[in-house]
């Protein structure tokens, strides 16, 4: 079976549940990445003769998997990783994680069992067929693991871990792309583990070359088996402090780059200790002693080529800060380095919950620059966890906006030089002086308190519901004076005259319509996947062109829309065509036996199960879900079984009403009840006692008919159940009958279309209920004036007064 991203990721942390509890996240990462490793070259030297990395007798994950139950397992595992690093020259990169370490691993059987059954779930993944290099299967999983690692090693240790979604934005919005030559050169000189790297290099079709620098020795280590990982082994990863030991130098200057990305530590306060050599990059101010947010990025600055171009994670402090960093920053302003700004959402990284910005520096045509492109994307994120991440639409937008200069009200637009070093500025970058992405103020307007009405204003404020529904404004409201308006239907009556509008039912009807014809269109790519297939690739073509044709449509957000396929691709389609790609339509269609194995505490939910009790067998259906096949080709029989379960939820009220009635502690089931509860076999032994006893007549009565009941309960429960069991093996017989074009038709039409036309016509419906609740709480605010409330008022002090006399209160 093809190894799916969701199966890799469980069983992952599966591994990591192996070891929790003897070390924290930044320690254990260290093991289950080179059992990782290792497990993928040994995969990947059985089918890639050309492999560059070489995998020796004794140094493979195979040697591992013999050692399972062995005394010796960890002084093994060492020697095994050593001969493998050895082969290859990564002595002190993959061996640097002692699995014979007792503190961490346990003495004796603890450790012996722990690490089998650790090499047991590497055992179970096989890489061979995963097609790593098409989809960076193994890349996703790298990255799944480090954003895990990062969240649970806190504050301090998360740091060398770049969110991906920050990462995309900053590869999208460097330069990188179609035209970049492989002889183009990236530079991190903070690399971490790479993964920012890594991300701007998939930016280039034709390949780039790799060049980072990293502080610290163990996330040096991830960063360079994180290169070999994805397919990157000949990049230059090398040791050392940035600013105090710059690695990548020629003579007395530092060596240049045609692009360059960073998430250099935040606001480091030692930057320079230790510093002899400053290699030119102060030229424009030196940075305050403690704070280093300057150096790196002048560092960044002096390493590009003269048409070179960098993007750089900064906390928002460098934008507005004064003294030496005012001065900096005035310097590079005047020169034109700075092409633009864009500000993140806050929490987002791992080492701290403050908000921070991208700068974007670019020398290319510097003197000739005017301006600066800034973006407020700080309100598009999601919560996730204890942190924020940016969703695909946030990154799409970012990198659509900025990439293309598109000023767009209240979140991007190109800000003058002239404007910036006005006296007022004094070259100040805070993104809130140019931008104002506030929500609009709710204003209550008392002239529509006093004399009633709703303030046109308020109703122009809607101007993109009455685009898509261009009379409905006049059918929902009349005019009452100039500037206001009168609701002309009931405030509980707004939601389904909007229903009923002949123009919302065609903008439903049209946004169907155009996700159908979006889907027909690319139906035929779809419906080809093979082991050729990039996934990537395919998702960005049709996510692309899903976002281009709703880009006209008034109302909806053409990113709301894009979101919506692909959280689906993430959750659910993802899987499905890594699926199809492996096996095929047929062969991912087929059931398959429920994993069951407790020894390892694994256990799958089924989809399907046929039998009961033991002689149960637990089906899953991985590619189509037996509702989809039950719905299309067994809906009597469905319809007949529900018919029966709505028997059953009869017969099972009937019984919860007679004993609501009779079940009371003065009723005539009041002696069939032990501590406060009755069941059939309480109300069969009172029934008997009853009888010998010659109890009331009526408490007999009453005990025979819930025995009725119940047996009523029983017997339509157990031809529901038959019913089911018939389905559900006719169900299950149905997957082995099914032809190619038929299993197409039930993933193509049944399950992806219909989950996304459904996905996007939920949005329009989200749209439409904020424009139901908009109006009536417009409509209930200025429903009564300031006279009528007086009357009422009057009214009910009146009241309060002759209550009072009554009282014979003066």
């Amino acid at each position: 079976m093809a190894l799916k991203k969701s199966d890799l990721y469980s069983s992952l942390w599966r591994s990591c549940d192996e070891l929790r509890g003897g070390m924290d996240a930044s320690q254990y990462k260290d093991y289950i990445l080179t059992l990782l490793f290792v497990k993928y070259v040994t995969d990947k030297a059985k089918s890639d003769p050309s492999s560059l990395i070489d995998v020796p007798a004794g140094g493979s994950f195979d040697d591992m998997a013999a050692l399972k139950g062995d005394k010796e397992i960890g002084d093994k595992i060492n020697k095994i990783i050593g001969k493998l690093a050895e082969a290859n020259g990564l002595e002190k990169v993959i061996d640097l994680a002692d699995f014979n370490d007792e503190e961490k691993l346990g003495k004796g059987k603890e450790m012996q069992d722990r690490l089998s059954k650790l090499v047991a779930i590497f055992a179970d993944l096989d890489f061979r067929g995963s097609r790593a290099e098409g989809d960076d299967l193994l890349g996703d999983a790298y990255e799944y693991l480090m954003r895990h690692f990062a969240t649970e090693s806190g504050k301090s240790k998360g740091q060398f871990y770049t969110p991906a979604e920050v990462s995309r934005v900053l590869a999208k919005v460097v330069g990188l792309g179609p035209g970049t030559r492989q002889d183009h050169t990236v530079y991190d000189p903070t690399c971490g583990s790479g993964s920012l790297l890594l991300k701007v290099a998939d930016e280039a079709p034709r390949g780039v070359t790799i060049y980072g620098q990293e502080k610290d020795n163990a996330t040096w280590a991830l960063a360079k088996m994180n290169m070999i990982l994805h397919g990157n082994e000949d990049a230059e990863i090398l040791k050392g402090d940035t600013i105090t030991n710059p690695q990548f130098t020629e003579g007395r200057q530092l060596r240049t780059f045609d692009f360059a990305v960073a998430n250099p530590p935040f606001s480091i306060k030692s930057w320079s200790n230790g510093l002899e050599n400053e290699y030119g990059r102060f030229e424009y101010g030196r940075p305050p002693e403690k704070n280093g947010d300057y150096a790196f990025l002048l560092h960044i600055l002096k390493s590009l080529k003269s048409n070179g171009k960098a993007a750089v994670i900064l906390p928002h402090g460098v934008l507005f800060r004064g003294h030496a960093e005012a001065t900096i920053r005035k310097e590079l302003l005047r020169r034109g380095y700075i092409k633009g700004i864009i500000g993140l959402p806050a929490n987002l990284f791992y080492g701290t919950s403050i908000p921070a910005c991208i700068i974007v520096l670019d020398k290319e045509n510097a003197q000739a620059r005017t301006g600066v492109f800034m973006v407020d994307a700080s309100k598009g994120f999601i919560k996730d966890g204890n942190k924020n991440r940016l969703r695909s639409q946030d990154i799409h937008k970012i990198v659509d906006v900025f990439n293309r200069q598109i000023p767009v009200e209240r979140y991007s637009r190109m800000v003058p030089l002239h404007e910036i070093a006005d006296p007022k500025n004094d070259h100040n970058l805070n993104i809130p002086r140019y931008i104002d992405s506030s929500d609009p103020e709710d204003i209550q307007d008392l002239h529509a308190h006093v004399q009633g009405g709703v303030p046109d204003r308020d109703l122009d404020a809607l101007n993109g519901y009455w685009e898509a529904f261009p009379s409905l404004r006049f059918t929902l409201f009349k005019a009452n004076r100039p500037g206001y308006s009168d609701l002309a239907v009931n405030v509980t009556e707004v939601q389904q005259t909007i229903l009923d509008s002949d123009e919302f039912q065609k903008f439903a009807t049209d946004v169907r319509s155009q996700v159908g014809h979006w889907f027909v269109t690319h139906r035929p790519i779809l419906q080809a996947l093979d082991a050729n297939t990039v996934p990537k690739d395919l998702i960005a073509q049709i996510s692309d062109d899903l976002l281009a044709r709703f880009k006209g449509t008034p109302l909806l957000d053409e990113y709301d829309v894009y979101e919506q396929l692909m959280t689906y691709w993430h959750g659910v389609m993802h899987d499905d065509v890594f699926l199809v790609m492996n096996e095929g339509w047929l062969d991912a269609a087929k059931p398959r036996k429920a994993i069951e194995d407790k020894e390892r505490k694994l256990s799958e939910t089924p989809d399907l199960i046929i039998g009961s009790g033991r002689s149960a067998t637990k089906y899953r259906m991985d590619l189509i879900p037996p509702a989809l096949v039950v719905a299309r080709y067994f809906a009597d029989d469905q319809a007949e079984v529900d018919a029966l379960n709505a028997a059953v939820d009869e017969a099972s009220s009937a019984v919860e009403d007679y004993l609501e009635e009779h079940a009371t502690e003065d009723g005539l089931l009041a002696e069939a009840m032990e501590d406060g509860k009755i069941s059939k076999a309480l109300v069969a032994t009172r029934l008997k006692v009853a009888r010998h006893e010659e109890a009331d007549s009526e408490e007999i009565k009453a005990l025979q008919n819930l025995i009725k009941l119940y047996n009523n309960e029983a017997a339509a429960k157990k031809i529901a159940k038959q019913a089911q069991s018939v389905l559900d093996l006719a169900t299950l017989r149905k997957y082995g009958d099914l032809t190619e074009a038929e299993v197409q038709s039930l993933v193509l039409d049944d399950k992806w279309a219909a989950t996304i036309r459904n996905r996007v016509t939920a949005e329009v419906n989200a749209l439409t209920l904020a424009l139901v609740e908009r109006i009536q709480q417009l409509g209930e605010r200025y429903a009564k004036t300031v006279g009528v409330l007086r009357a009422e008022l009057e009214e009910l002090e009146a009241k309060v007064a002759g209550h009072l006399a009554d009282m014979g209160a003066k």
